[in-house]
């Protein structure tokens, strides 16, 4: 589904340069669930970046369904990730003064959906994630979990074929992250494409191909 060959990225400060990605060559295909991980600093954020369609490389090639996407425009870019992609981050990213379902179909506005069904959908995505209780809630009437699980919603409502979530349990207590993890083992389970960015092992080790990135580079792949 997605593959990156030989893929570099560097950044220019004055007359200093950092390479964060230093040849990477990976395949992500239909179904798997992937996890990246690696020590702060090691390119992981730039990589997610890069399959997100937020960055683009140095060099190298991103392919997505055997396109070769490296030198899309920012506006062809723009139009794959609303159709093809769903973010989850660290941060939830809720707009802080609308409701559960508003924040949920937000993607929607952007694609070509008529407006008559926004929110059956949203409602259906909210079920999905066991919060459709929660629809008129804003965020700061949510938990962090279930402000996490709203973005996961969000994240489900343009049927995307990759959910990539970055540090998705990294402002969470312990049993809030335990339970965001089943939700994306579920997801999986019922046929998802999940790239994961965490630099938690533990949690890393629930993805069925473990990536581990130091210094640009991919270290250790398995299987």
């Amino acid at each position: 589904m997605l593959e990156l060959k030989n893929v570099s990225k560097t950044y220019y400060s004055g007359n200093s340069s950092f390479n964060a990605l230093d040849g990477i060559s990976l395949k992500i295909y239909q179904g798997e669930f992937v996890s990246i991980t690696g020590p702060s600093g090691s390119g992981k954020s730039t990589l997610m970046h890069i399959i997100g369609l937020l960055d683009v490389p140095t060099s190298g090639q991103v392919l997505l369904e055997n396109r070769d996407i490296s030198h899309f425009n920012e506006k062809q870019l723009a139009e794959l990730r609303n159709t093809t992609l769903g973010f989850v981050f660290q941060q939830f990213n809720l707009l802080p003064k609308t409701t559960a379902l508003e924040n949920v179909i937000l993607p929607l506005l952007y694609s070509d959906t008529p407006s008559k069904l926004h929110p059956s959908l949203g409602m259906e995505m909210l079920r999905k994630v066991n919060l459709e209780d929660k629809f008129k809630n804003t965020p700061a009437q949510l938990s962090g979990g279930q402000q996490q699980r709203v973005a996961i919603a969000r994240a489900l409502i343009n049927h995307p074929k990759i959910i990539l979530a970055d540090e998705p349990t990294g402002n969470l207590d312990s049993r809030s992250g335990e339970q965001i993890m089943k939700l994306f083992l579920q997801l999986h389970a019922e046929g998802h494409t999940i790239v994961f960015v965490t630099h938690d092992p533990d949690l890393a080790k629930l993805a069925q191909k473990i990536i581990i990135i130091k210094d640009g580079k991919i270290k250790h792949a398995h299987p």
